[in-house]
């Protein structure tokens, strides 16, 4: 385990919302692993297949609370006592093709939900960070080559993404109008890519859908094979979310209360039809076959999206780690171990995590994340 993160996060409280989801997690459990106190605050989540929360079985791990963030009252009543040194922000409605059937539970979640959550920020003395997790997709989007910087346009073609866009402004409009105290609690906004990794069990997203199927000897139609996307495994942004929190905790903050990006080696631009054949040979004997199609009724998604990272690398010192095969293979192990009835997914998952940072670690070696 990377001894710098450990040092910045043992014993420090932290909040997660959204935390009985994939990312939130896989995040709770690393935090856990480096010693932090963590809350977490998220809607009810009964269990449905390989989700990350039943599947390690975190209720047992963190301080497990519910609360809706788009009910103002009931969010502030969850963490009426929780006295957090930093804020990770995931709860969301995070699919694309929902937010078409149902726009205004999408903005209200993302929007005002994030409204609500940066408001009780400001009534917790104690918080000197918040991390705000949105989406690669709050760029709008306009289909060419070159990846998004922090500096391009936000915007948005469909719900989902118009939402993100959203949420970046929510963040800023709250940055500068109640968290501009340089000595005071900062704000900073991240944006991933498509993060794949063993725990989402979410309707119509590629693993998920082909895990399903192999699991039920089915075969599986998959849409847009030729769309582009920055793949990357979970643990990848989650390493950048923790060095980026551990530097709101540390004298510094100011110089990082801004957006980042934390997006795939330029070998994880890849397009879903490549993404699924990896994921096949990952698994072997067994998985199911993939017809490719769109169907008439199918909504429109971009077909180009690629980050830049630069900034990260610059000024956190951060990098990706896995190759995209490496990123499907760790995938598929953990897949393949549920599927097998492992007992003890939680420490197949926190091995997962030190294999990892094993390897993250000399990206870090003597460098002090916070004074």
């Amino acid at each position: 385990m990377d001894q710098a993160l450990v040092s910045a996060y043992r014993g420090k409280r932290i909040l997660v919302t959204g935390h009985t989801g994939f990312k939130g997690g896989w995040l709770c459990l690393w935090l856990s692993q480096l010693g932090a106190e963590v809350t977490g605050v998220a809607l009810h989540r009964p269990p449905q297949g390989p989700d990350m929360f039943h599947s390690v079985d975190l209720g047992g791990l963190v301080d497990h609370r519910i609360a809706d963030i788009r009910d103002a009252a009931a969010y502030a009543q969850a963490c009426q006592d929780v006295e957090p040194d930093l804020v990770f922000h995931l709860a969301a409605q995070a699919l694309v093709r929902p937010s078409y059937d149902d726009p205004v539970e999408t903005f209200a979640t993302n929007v005002t939900g994030t409204a609500v959550v940066l408001d009780a920020v400001r009534r917790m003395p104690s918080a000197r960070g918040v991390v705000v997790v949105t989406s690669d997709k709050c760029y709008e989007n306009r289909e060419w080559e070159w990846p998004y910087r922090e500096t391009d346009e936000l915007g948005g073609a469909d719900p989902y993404s118009a939402s993100k866009g959203c949420t970046e402004l929510v963040a800023a409009a709250f940055r500068r109008s109640y968290f501009s105290d340089p000595a005071g609690c900062q704000i900073a906004t991240v944006r991933a890519g498509n993060v794949i990794g063993g725990g989402d069990n979410s309707l119509d997203r590629l693993l998920p859908d082909v895990v399903r199927a192999t699991v039920a000897g089915t075969a599986v139609t998959i849409r847009n094979p030729a769309s582009v996307r920055p793949w990357q495994h979970v643990l990848e942004p989650l390493a950048g979310y923790l060095m980026l929190g551990a530097r709101l905790l540390g004298e510094q903050a100011p110089r990082f209360a801004e957006a980042w990006n934390f997006g795939p080696s330029a070998d994880g631009f890849i397009d879903v039809e490549e993404i699924a054949r990896h994921f096949q040979r990952a698994w072997g004997p067994g998985v199911a076959q993939i017809a490719f199609g769109r169907r008439p009724d199918d909504p429109h998604e971009a077909g180009m999206l690629t980050l830049d990272s630069s900034k990260a690398h610059a000024r956190l010192g951060w990098r990706p780690r896995l190759s995209t095969e490496q990123a499907v293979t760790m995938s598929a192990e953990w897949y393949r171990a549920f599927a097998a009835g492992n007992e003890d997914m939680r420490a197949f998952s926190e091995a997962q995590i030190a294999r990892y940072s094993g390897g993250f670690t000399e990206t870090l070696q003597g460098e002090a994340l916070c004074a």
